[in-house]
């Protein structure tokens, strides 16, 4: 089964002067505000586009990791995953960084880290992400 999700964004203005409304139609779990003082300074009460990437970056790995540790035989109790991505006016998204830290019980930590790099490299978004730099810091509880 394929599965399409949807976001609009309505827009009015310019670049510089404008703002727009970002909404989640596929799930309707709400409308949040963008705009570029956001994007290239920062907010805490205003959304960008890398905090929706962050967003699903942090869940898709968070999925991909409890698969191949279950499949290792190994599954996690926990996985609380922060995804950090970057974004450098004029240039772009510049990078991800996944910060992981799971209990996962009876794994030994070399097997853990070895998991965490092939998680990183198959999770669908580390995939889409391709153009850019994705790196982690994993860490076992």
């Amino acid at each position: 089964m394929t599965v399409t999700s949807e976001a609009t964004t309505a827009w009015k203005g310019g670049l510089f002067d404008g703002s727009g409304e970002t909404t989640f139609v596929s799930s309707g779990l709400g409308t949040y505000p963008v705009n570029w003082k956001a994007r290239s300074e920062g907010s805490t009460s205003i959304t960008t586009p890398e905090e929706l990437i962050a967003a699903a970056h942090s869940s898709c790995f968070s999925m991909a990791f409890s698969l191949a540790l279950a499949e290792n035989g190994t599954p996690p109790e926990s996985i609380d995953t922060t995804a950090s991505v970057t974004f450098k006016p004029g240039t772009g998204i510049t990078g991800s960084h996944l910060n992981v830290n799971a209990v996962v019980p009876g794994i030994e930590p070399e097997d853990f880290e070895r998991i965490a790099q092939e998680a990183k490299a198959g999770c669908p978004v580390s995939q889409a992400l391709a153009g850019v730099e994705i790196t982690i810091e994993a860490t076992l509880a």
